[in-house]
């Protein structure tokens, strides 16, 4: 026997009351003198001996009917017995846990496992009891934020018809750690667990994530599960779309790569993928695949406007369809805000040609300011910042926080020489310092030349009209700083001493390029060479293009939304089925705020008034398309390792799982009998008080 309420026992010490009770009303009867009649004698004998028996019997009923309702208060429970015809006469807790990834949407000849999951467990709902509490947890996470009990089963019967296939992955082990949570609150004595999924391989656990559940997952819980893979599953899945351009131009070229990857243990032929550009088809290929093949192919496709675009990539329909697409976003600038900053006016002569001869086609907005007001300048209106000079000591600290929020810098050092005060600039940047200034101005026989060129950067994409044949004719370089990236940055040109010339760093979300010689013609005759203008044209479009996908999003994880740009107090997120969410900042001063509601795969659109902020693209995670499977015992293997105690039932497809349930369910509750019982005997206890109390008043007369 079990007690559910077991603090309940410690009210038996009241049994001890009745006696202490009888011990201190013990009193002997008075003596009084009969007649000597014998007969008459014996009679007394015999009545004190009645009324002696009976008061011995009300002390043993007292004390009964005291311990007979502390024990019913206390839920006394046979486990395996059948009391009254049930085998579930005690309260049950059941929590159902609900694969609802999209792994179940595979279909069989019972239709998909997802519908064939919901109908078992609205199966088992109908056959709770008043009293009994249910609560569903999904795998997938989606409406977990209070996970809580209810006794109105029907509610939840409702709440499973209405459920769909969620694009979101999720694993075993973090819904069970859920749902141990919950059971181990649970003051009934059924405590049970359903596991309805496909049992993934890849999505029991993290190994990191397991802990020892031993404590909560104990022998008071009985744990079933339902197996409801598909063998032999066609599923082709997209599992990557990459953006191989960096420099987006309107009604240029913007090329892709794309993973596919076949999970079936057949082999695919003249499989077809499209490259959609803001809905319209731009591109397509085919491709062959053997059975569990991957392959990266190449698409490339044409933007024909300015802005946001919309990219998806798509496979043909399978047997799994959610994993055949993949979203991402690029963004071209109509205009790009330039601000150019220097110390001595003339430094920046020739960068400014430079950037006018793009500014005539309207690409480019310049901007200039002296170098002293950095500090001054809302940063966050330009797209790059190019500064001529050597003291960035006013306004580091704010063209740090700008580089990180995702904006650009091109530095180039100021004629006149100052190695102390660069090297300190650079500190403030956290960059790498130069070790010396090379100066040759007064020799022009000590010049150096280019060494290496990475022509596979961005920078000089479409810069060569024969792309076979890149060369670049080197300036001569009188005065420069002798300069190292130190492993930390990116040599995009070396000098043929082996100082960077033109090196690349990140910092945060944004970039920086750092020239080691100043722009103009005393220095070197770099600004007079043909490269010059085109290089300071295409690193301005580098650093200004927003990398889209610097942050990979699975559906399901919250975003992390930029709103610095935000024009009112209220940003608007349209998901990708067109529904919207407002979100009030409420004064807040922060440029970022989390966006939890994921759970669909596609682009979401972030907006302030009429200002289209970002797209952020979320797809679905790769795991969730693998078709593998794990076996029974490697489900006990997981289950070891997290100490489960209970009772672990396995149920099969083809089984009656309520009648496979009620055999292993456990538990009849007695209170009910421990307190009939109590009311019987109080009834008895009174019926011979009264008898006894009539022949002591005799005895005492």
């Amino acid at each position: 026997m079990t007690f559910l309420n077991p603090a309940v026992l410690i009210g038996l010490a009241a049994a001890t009351i009745p006696v202490l009770i009888h011990l201190l009303n013990l009193r002997k009867l008075k003596k009084i003198e009969f007649s000597t009649l014998h007969f008459l004698k014996e009679l007394q004998k015999n009545k004190i001996r009645r009324v002696k028996l009976k008061q011995w019997l009300l002390l043993a009923l007292r004390v009964m009917i005291i311990l007979l309702i502390v024990t019913a208060l206390a839920r006394p429970t046979l486990e395996g017995v059948s009391i009254g015809g049930t085998t579930s006469a005690a309260k049950t807790s059941a929590v159902f846990i609900l694969d609802d990834t999209f792994s179940m949407s595979a279909v069989d000849q019972n239709g998909s496992l997802f519908n064939q999951a919901k109908q078992t467990i609205k199966k088992l709902l109908a056959q709770m009891q008043e009293g009994d509490e249910a609560c569903l947890i999904l795998i997938s996470g989606n409406e977990s934020d209070e996970l809580n009990f209810s006794t109105n089963i029907n509610s939840i019967s409702d709440r499973v018809n209405e459920l769909k296939i969620s694009d979101a992955s999720g694993n075993i082990n973090s819904a069970l750690l859920e749902a141990a949570d919950l059971i181990s609150k649970s003051k009934n004595f059924n405590k049970e667990i359903y596991l309805l999924t496909d049992f993934q391989k890849g999505r029991i656990y993290e190994e990191q994530n397991l802990s020892d559940l031993s404590q909560i997952l104990n022998g008071k819980v009985n744990l079933y599960s339902f197996n409801y893979t598909k063998k032999d599953i066609y599923n082709i899945s997209i599992d990557d779309l990459r953006v191989v351009t960096r420099i987006f131009e309107k009604e240029k070229p913007i090329k892709f790569e794309v993973v596919v990857n076949n999970h079936s243990s057949q082999p695919v032929s003249n499989l077809v993928i499209s490259l959609f550009i803001d809905g319209e088809r731009s591109a397509q290929q085919s491709v062959d695949l053997s059975a569990d093949e991957s392959k990266t192919i190449q698409l490339e496709g044409v933007a024909k406007k300015a802005g946001f675009i919309n990219v998806t990539v798509e496979t043909e329909d399978d047997d799994i369809n959610q994993d055949n697409k993949r979203f991402t976003s690029v963004f071209i600038p109509e205009k790009l805000s330039v601000l150019l900053l220097s110390e001595i006016p003339d430094d920046a002569k020739f960068v400014k040609f430079a950037l006018k001869s793009s500014e005539e086609f309207g690409n480019i907005n310049i901007a200039e300011s002296p170098a002293n007001r950095l500090a001054s300048t809302q940063l966050k209106n330009f797209d790059v910042i190019v500064f001529i000079g050597n003291n960035l000591n006013l306004g580091a600290d704010e063209l740090k926080l700008y580089v990180s929020n995702g904006g650009g810098f091109i530095f180039f050092p100021s004629s006149v020489k100052n190695l102390s005060a660069l090297q300190q600039s650079l500190n403030t940047l956290g960059l790498p310092q130069p070790s010396s200034l090379v100066d040759g101005s007064n020799d022009p026989n000590s010049s150096v030349d280019f060494e290496k060129v990475d022509f596979n950067h961005p920078v000089f994409q479409d810069i060569f009209q024969n792309e076979g044949k890149k060369k670049i004719e080197s300036p001569d370089i009188y005065t420069y700083y002798k300069y190292s990236s130190q492993g930390r940055g990116k040599s995009i040109i070396s000098l043929i001493d082996g100082s960077s010339f033109l090196t690349e760093y990140s910092l945060g979300k944004g970039k920086i390029f750092f020239f080691n010689t100043s722009p103009v013609l005393n220095w070197s005759d770099f600004p007079l060479k043909s490269i010059f203008t085109p290089l300071i044209y295409k690193s301005v479009y580098y650093l200004s293009a927003k990398d889209q996908n610097e942050t990979q999003y699975f559906a399901g994880e919250p975003l992390n939304l930029n709103v610095s740009q935000r024009t009112l107090p209220q940003v608007r997120v349209v998901n990708p089925d067109k529904s919207e969410d407002l979100i009030n900042l409420n004064g807040s001063s922060s440029d970022f705020i989390s966006y939890p509601k994921t759970y669909e795969e596609g682009n979401y659109l972030v907006s302030s008034g009429d200002k289209l902020l970002n797209i952020v693209s979320v797809n679905i995670d790769p795991l969730e398309s693998n078709t593998n499977y794990i076996s029974d015992s490697e489900f006990e293997d997981y289950l070891k390792k997290i100490n489960f105690g209970g009772s672990y039932v396995r149920i099969s497809k083809d089984e009656d799982p309520v009648k496979k349930i009620l055999q292993a369910r456990f538990g009849s509750e007695l209170w009910r009998y421990f307190l009939l019982a109590a009311i019987l005997l109080a009834l008895l206890e009174m019926t011979i008080a009264r008898s006894a109390k009539k022949e002591l008043v005799e005895l005492t007369k």
